[in-house]
């Protein structure tokens, strides 16, 4: 089996597929996967060559075969799955020469579309899709299930979890990065690794959109994290024309020697991706065959994230923000009873501009659906913050649900020493992933003593090890009790927060301030407890980040023990004495600039209600709405903004626009629509996120978007553009088969309409292929499309 080989000697993967299957004669737009019907000979000749070459592992010719793609039509979906595992198995019959065991791995890719919130894609209806191949790969007689190039890391849970719950194979996943080391939505090597890892994946790593020279600062940030077998497969180096091909850059020989540095730094197991050969893979496998391979050094980081960022629970303290949550909090209560989710993500939106690091979400109330509400908030706030968030709910459909869909690794407070507590909590971890809180507590109650609760975080600790959750995927909360009922209550905590450190080297967190209940001028009694308890080692407090007793403890505590460098945080925070920000941040000032920033929809309509009394529209527009999407914008190219929170902006951004435009047509004018753009998939190609994120933007700057959709014939673009006179035409495309569709399409465009201009961009694309192909613009992203279609009509 090959688990019992991972890891312990080096595998090599097979060569890119689309790269061979265009030299046997793939047309542009043709769907690579129909193959394993119509041109079954190739296919299995296509594997025949890899298993000659060396490779372990192949992948089944399945990159696009899913529900989505073929979900009518005249092929079934189980019969091309199945004809391209018959054929893999049959290519390594006819190639392997020697005695080594192979592998045949089913091969699932991106669906090509964005989930919900940010696209149209249910997240439940992507996990059907990928389930539903994954079952019919291993019922054809698959050894593995590899999820590839995915750039988004909700769809790789999406993907992971169809694999795992439809199938008992292995599962391998791998990514794909840019060259500053982010996903197309925004997350990092940090949070991928520590997703991935909590979904108990086999292995991990990554394929796709660079070569291997530009893999190795994302293959070092990968070893630093993860404790996993690491895959790396990565591109021939950049793509060129040639003789009306596409051909890539790196040579077998320099491609084997990249690839043997790339083992040396720990890599398990190493293939191609697009633009190698089985003569890459020849070169390869002789070179590095016989090299030692073992798994990463084992990792000891608590690691929780989102979408968008890793917070690392380690010496430096944590602030977990405890504002959204019914508890003590009248007017939330409320927001929760009257549906107020703007409310629910303004107290978001402001913890994480005072500081706090995961924020806490708590909706349970006796009169509502708390399921059916955490699901909800989790996902209006994952849609505007990029701060990792801790689910903190007793009851255990609620725990699941919102575990299952949430996007990345959360906190989950909580589970305690009761068998029944953690019987329901543990296997919810052990499959969704989480890094869970420990309440010490038991059937018995709450142990008066320090010692009681060590005793029972061990408990917890032990448990959690039947089900594979390592320590450091457990933080232990000593539990702080009130000191005006309890005189040594504080002095208890203190001891037992020392104790678990001590003995178990687990991270622990605390909910600070229920310290002083009952007392008068809780905030003094608050700072003074946190501050002792971060001497005593709580790494995470569960406090109100905009008490500025509580801001200055900290900050002044990171100062004193050398985690804030030249002081800069704390000089940052209080270089300009401000009053007290104890009260809820809800009911501070709010502009519509604000509002579209920080991607606060119904605020954003409200305000332009508001606004339009007293100004005219197209001002409002100009003096509002655009240097606020502008902002978004730099943000986002800085990387400083990531994708859901300027599709967000975007979208508080057309709220406001739509009550301008019912405004202007009241008094006969209207705001002045920008030229037309045509935007469209080329042909044969599905995938249509960066089309669809392009459209949005493009829309917000009042361009006239026609979205043609994907899959586009050129001469129904060529024809679309003459009809309707446009003169920029946006071409999207993802997969390296499909490119010479767009280069079909640009030449006919310069043929028969000269003087439209063509934009094009995709994750297969660069400046250089752009060029030689004949387009006028490469946009590196969306913002770069919008800034090129401002430019161009300008002039």
């Amino acid at each position: 089996m090959i688990l019992e080989r991972l890891g312990k000697e080096l595998l090599f993967f097979d060569g890119g597929m689309g790269t061979l299957l265009q030299e046997k004669g793939l047309r542009p737009g043709e769907l690579p996967e129909v193959w394993n019907l119509e041109h079954t000979e190739e296919i299995v000749d296509i594997h025949r060559q890899y298993f000659e070459a060396g490779s372990d592992i192949v992948l089944t010719n399945t990159f696009g075969a899913n529900a989505l793609k073929f979900h009518s039509g005249d092929y079934d979906l189980e019969d091309i799955i199945t004809a391209a595992v018959v054929s893999a198995k049959e290519g390594a019959y006819l190639g392997v020469r020697d005695d080594r065991e192979v592998y045949v791995a089913m091969d699932i890719g991106p669906t090509g579309k964005l989930l919900k919130p940010l696209g149209d894609l249910d997240f439940e209806t992507a996990l059907a899709a990928f389930g539903e191949a994954a079952r019919y790969g291993e019922a054809a007689g698959a050894d593995l299930i590899h999820i590839e190039t995915m750039s988004d890391m909700y769809e790789m849970k999406a993907a992971v979890l169809g694999a795992k719950e439809n199938t008992s194979l292995p599962v391998f996943a791998t990514m794909i990065f840019d060259e500053k080391g982010k996903l197309l939505t925004g997350g990092d090597v940090a949070a991928a690794v520590a997703m991935l890892e909590g979904l108990r994946v086999d292995a991990l790593g990554i394929n796709c959109g660079l070569g291997p020279e530009q893999m190795l600062p994302i293959l070092e940030e990968i070893m630093k994290y993860t404790s996993l077998p690491v895959i790396v497969k990565p591109n021939a180096g950049l793509p060129r024309q040639r003789d009306g091909r596409t051909v890539y850059d790196v040579a077998p020989e320099e491609f084997a020697a990249s690839m043997r540095r790339i083992v040396e730094m720990g890599a398990c197991a190493i293939g191609g991706c697009c633009g190698t050969s089985p003569a890459h893979i020849r070169q390869m496998t002789g070179l590095c065959r016989g090299m030692e391979a073992g798994l990463p050094a084992r990792k000891t980081d608590t690691i929780v994230s989102s979408y968008g960022r890793a917070v690392v629970l380690g010496e430096k303290p944590v602030i977990i923000g405890e504002r959204i949550n019914p508890t003590g909090k009248k007017k939330f209560r409320q927001a929760l009873k009257d549906h107020d989710m703007d409310y629910i993500l303004k107290e978001a939106v402001a913890q994480q501009e005072q500081g706090a690091h995961i924020l806490d979400v708590n909706v349970g109330l006796p009169d509502i659906d708390e399921t059916a509400m955490m699901k909800e908030v989790i996902g209006e706030l994952q849609s505007i913050t990029s701060l990792p968030l801790q689910i903190d709910t007793v009851e255990p459909s609620a725990m699941e649900a919102a575990m299952r869909m949430y996007n990345g690794k959360p906190m989950i407070n909580s589970v305690n020493g009761k068998q029944e507590s953690m019987d329901q909590v543990f296997p919810l971890v052990k499959k969704y992933g989480g890094v869970v809180v420990g309440l010490t507590l038991d059937e018995a109650g709450i142990p008066a003593d320090a010692e009681g609760r060590a005793k029972i975080a061990g408990k917890i600790i032990a448990e959690a090890a039947k089900y594979g959750i390592l320590p450091k995927d457990i933080v232990i909360d000593v539990l702080a009790m009130t000191v005006s009922s309890d005189p040594e209550g504080a002095k208890t905590t203190l001891e037992a927060l020392r104790l678990v450190r001590e003995r178990y080297g687990v991270r622990t967190v605390l909910g600070v301030s229920n310290i002083s209940f009952g007392l008068p001028c809780r905030p003094a009694i608050n700072a003074h407890f946190y501050t002792m308890a971060l001497q005593s080692g709580l790494t995470a407090g569960i406090i109100n980040p905009a008490s500025e007793e509580m801001r200055k403890s900290y900050y002044a505590y990171c100062a004193l023990m050398g985690y804030d460098s030249n002081c800069e945080d704390y000089i940052r925070e209080f270089g300009n004495a401000r009053a007290d920000q104890s009260a809820s941040p809800v009911a501070s000032s709010l502009t519509l600039k604000d509002a579209i920033e920080k991607g606060l929809k119904e605020d954003a309509s409200a305000l332009t209600r508001e606004l339009v009394k007293e100004r005219e529209p197209l001002e409002i527009i100009d003096s509002e709405l655009i240097p606020a999407l502008d902002q978004v914008g730099k943000g986002f190219e800085q990387g400083t903004v990531f994708l859901p929170q300027l599709l967000m902006s975007a979208d508080a951004a057309k709220n406001a626009f739509a009550v301008l435009r019912d405004k202007l047509e009241e008094s006969g004018s209207s705001a002045k629509k920008k030229e037309k753009i045509i935007l469209a998939t080329v042909k044969g190609d599905i995938h249509d996120i960066g089309k669809n994120i392009v459209k949005v933007l493009l829309e917000n700057y009042s361009f006239d978007v026609i979205d043609m959709g994907k899959d586009v014939p050129p001469e129904d673009i060529v024809r679309r553009a003459l009809d309707e006179d446009v003169r920029l035409v946006g071409l999207s495309a993802l997969m390296t088969t499909t490119v010479g569709s767009m280069e079909e399409t640009i030449r006919q465009l310069r043929k028969e309409k000269p003087d439209c201009k063509v934009m094009v961009g995709g994750a297969v694309l660069n400046q250089e292929y752009a060029d030689m192909i004949g387009a006028d613009f490469y946009g590196k992203d969306a913002m770069q499309s919008v800034y090129y279609a401002q430019r161009l009509f300008e002039k």
